[in-house]
């Protein structure tokens, strides 16, 4: 598995969950960086699915 899928994984993780507190204290900047991190990760993730395939992974 390339690295840039799990990166991509934990960025998307962390983006849920600084999402997630930014909606539930209100914190629009928090909730704005929480879903501009998760496009992030699934770009990444996405980036390092293609680098497998193209391993033959």
């Amino acid at each position: 598995m390339d690295k840039d899928r799990i990166e991509g994984s934990m960025d998307q993780a962390k983006g849920a969950v600084k999402e997630g507190a930014g909606k539930l204290t209100g914190d629009k900047k928090m909730e704005a960086e929480g879903k501009a991190d998760k496009a992030s990760g699934k770009l990444q993730n996405a980036v390092g699915g293609l680098k497998d395939k193209l391993r033959g992974e």
